[in-house]
Parts: C-alpha cells; sequence; structure tokens
C-alpha cells in the first residue's frame, strides 16, 4: 500500500492491521453507534441479518472495518468475530484497510476494456502513482480495477463512491481524480448533484437516506433505449403462461400500496423465520438421514 497510514501488506497478501484499529471507541462514539444499530437490527427478523448493513455502518464511523467494528458488530448480533471477519473480508465493499475519502473504481470488464478502460486505468494508475486497491499518501483517492461497473450502455464507465462517471477517457478521468483530491464538488452524469464521501455513503448503505435518491437523472437515454423501441413498436412481454402477449386486463393487480403491479414482496425464507431461535441449529442432509434411518 503506498503512504504509511493505509495498511500494511505482505507479500503473500495478507494484510496487517494497524493497532489503533482495535482501540475502543470513546463513549460517545459508541452510544451513537449502539442507537443507530438498534434501528438497523429492528428491521429483520433475525438480528444476524443486519450484518451487512451493520459493517456499512462502522465504515460510516471508521472509514473502513477496523477490529473495533467487528468487536461491535460480533457483540450486537450475537456472532463470534470469526463469523463477522468473514463476511467483512467477503465483499469488496467492505475494506480491512483505512479507505480514500474517494473510491474511484474503473471498469475493465470486456465492453469498458475494449472501449478504452484499459487505457484509462493504465494512464489514472500512472498519474496517481498507485495501482489497485491502493491508496494515495493523502488519503482522498481509492483506486480500484471493477470488473463491472453495470452500466456497459455508457463505456467505458468510471464509478466514484459508486456514483456513475459515464462515456470516460483518460483525461476526464484524470481531471476526475485531480477534482476530487482538489476537494471541489463533482457532479456525476447520473443520480445526486455531488458525489459524496465515502463515510456518507457507507452510512446510506447502512440504511439511513440521506435525502438524495431522487435527485438528478437516473437513467440515461441509452438505458431507456430498448424501452423506447418496445413503445414506439407496441411490444410487450408475454404473460410467462402460453408464450402469448398479456393484455391490460391480464396483468397483474397490485395487492397493496406497497407493491407495483406484476411484482411480488421479498419475503424471508423458513431459515430466517421470526420465531427461529439463534442458537437453533439448522437442518442438513445428515438430519434427514438420520430420520429415515439411512447410514450417511
Amino acid at each position: 500500500m503506498s503512504g504509511d497510514n493505509y495498511g500494511i501488506q505482505t507479500a503473500a497478501g495478507h494484510l496487517t492491521v494497524a493497532a489503533e484499529s482495535k482501540e475502543p471507541y470513546a463513549a460517545d462514539v459508541l452510544a451513537g453507534l449502539h442507537e443507530d444499530a438498534a434501528q438497523v437490527v429492528a428491521k429483520y427478523p433475525q438480528k444476524r441479518s443486519a450484518l451487512l448493513p451493520l459493517l456499512h455502518l462502522v465504515q460510516s464511523v471508521d472509514g473502513y472495518v477496523t477490529g473495533r467494528g467487528i468487536d461491535f458488530c460480533a457483540e450486537v448480533l450475537d456472532l463470534t468475530t470469526a463469523e463477522v471477519s468473514g463476511v467483512a473480508t467477503f465483499y469488496t465493499q467492505y475494506k480491512r484497510h483505512p479507505n480514500g475519502e474517494y473510491t474511484v473504481g474503473i471498469c475493465t470488464n470486456t465492453l469498458c476494456a475494449i472501449m478504452g478502460g484499459d487505457q484509462i486505468w493504465d494512464e489514472v494508475s500512472e498519474h496517481l502513482g498507485i495501482g489497485h486497491d491502493e491508496t494515495t499518501p493523502d488519503g482522498k483517492v481509492t483506486l480500484e480495477r471493477v470488473e463491472c461497473n453495470a452500466a456497459c450502455d455508457f463505456a467505458p464507465v468510471v464509478m466514484a463512491n459508486w456514483e456513475f462517471f459515464d462515456n470516460q477517457t483518460p483525461d476526464s478521468t484524470k481531471q476526475l481524480v485531480d477534482d476530487l483530491r482538489a476537494g471541489k464538488d463533482v457532479k456525476p452524469s447520473r443520480g445526486p448533484a455531488k458525489v459524496c464521501t465515502f463515510k456518507q455513503v457507507s452510512r446510506v448503505l447502512a440504511g439511513f437516506h440521506d435525502g438524495l435518491a431522487d435527485e438528478g437523472v437516473g437513467a440515461g437515454p441509452a438505458s431507456l433505449e430498448g424501452l423506447k423501441l418496445a413503445h414506439d413498436r407496441g411490444w410487450t412481454a408475454p404473460d410467462g403462461k402460453s408464450g402469448e402477449t398479456a393484455t391490460d386486463d391480464q396483468q397483474p393487480e397490485a395487492t397493496s400500496n406497497e407493491t407495483a403491479a406484476g411484482r411480488h414482496t421479498s419475503t424471508d425464507s423458513a431459515a430466517n423465520a421470526p420465531d427461529e431461535a439463534v442458537d437453533d441449529k439448522p437442518a442438513t442432509l445428515f438430519d434427514e438421514n438420520e430420520k429415515n434411518g439411512k447410514d450417511s
């Protein structure tokens, strides 16, 4: 890692977490975390299901998933620190070393790559003097090589804290990272009027709305072209049963004011039922074999 404050990686790639990441939270910070965590946990039938947003909550305070953050999540959710660490090291949005104020992800997957993504990566990496998952010495920008930014219709695409910057070039991306490092407000191609900081975005991902969800354009013209073409030609989707096109009177109606027509609610599986005890042993193939009197 570049800089003295942004983690140490061994040649084998194992991260050495700084000792200060394990220092206890200040009393007021810990009280605020518990208050926020209670709101998050209350949304889930099983509190362990709140682990993902709680890890984002920790990042909104510390800027990454610290050792003390791991302990906090484990204590609140009645999990082991190993269970929490296993999740925190699985998903790339969780950082186990200090992250920059802005994460800039350059897509180098197939379409973006051939449209210039590889060149953007090479030039911006050289421009900043850092590689993948490394942070500038000023702590402003962490650079990532991304497999897909989910916006192929605007390739090559760059994201800053998961806000879209479409149809990029090496020069426009270098200007983007320079502006971010200079503390300027940077407006993405779509979405809110400016890119929020990593900590601010982490709080949103934890489930605390910032009021910017409906600000700016959500989908650009390229994304809507297929829908426009379907409308112009009168195309509709089949009903999924006979293969015939569903007419208006065949379309399912909304079941409540919370569920749109043709949609269904997201429900918890039986493994996450509200009355399931935390220590309940999940059913396994071996349990079923025992019931049937069979050997495993």
